[in-house]
């Protein structure tokens, strides 16, 4: 297996390095106040599309406003993408929000209300 198989993983590193870097000081949009984390990117292996979770704290307004926001910034986030990563073609960027956590914390919630409810037998 060649390193070119595997070019849109460490491409999709790299997306997430910058983007972060960008959420960290240089998008200046106040619905991205707060913490706003790209927690992951997966990019197609055509490297045609790149889906970016987006973690957010906050309430569900804020959330969807992030997304606004970075959606409304696509343009000015893939020029920069461009010249960071000296990039011919930039994947077209789709941003979603990541739920990974509520998940995780609804399965642990559950998880306690059934030990609760059915202690172990002696």
């Amino acid at each position: 297996m060649s390193s070119t198989n595997h070019r849109h993983e460490r491409v999709a590193e790299e997306i997430a390095h910058e983007i972060n870097a960008m959420l960290a000081g240089e998008l200046k949009d106040p619905r991205l106040e707060g913490t706003v984390v790209a927690s992951e990117v997966r990019v197609q292996p055509d490297m045609k599309h790149a889906r970016i979770f987006i973690s957010v704290q906050g309430s569900e307004k804020e959330r969807v406003d992030a997304i606004k926001a970075l959606e409304h910034a696509s343009g000015f986030i893939r020029r920069e993408l461009v010249k960071r990563l000296q990039l011919r073609r930039l994947p077209e960027l789709h941003f979603t929000l990541d739920l990974t956590q509520e998940q995780v914390e609804r399965i642990e919630q559950l998880l306690k209300e059934m030990k609760k409810d059915n202690p172990p037998a002696p």
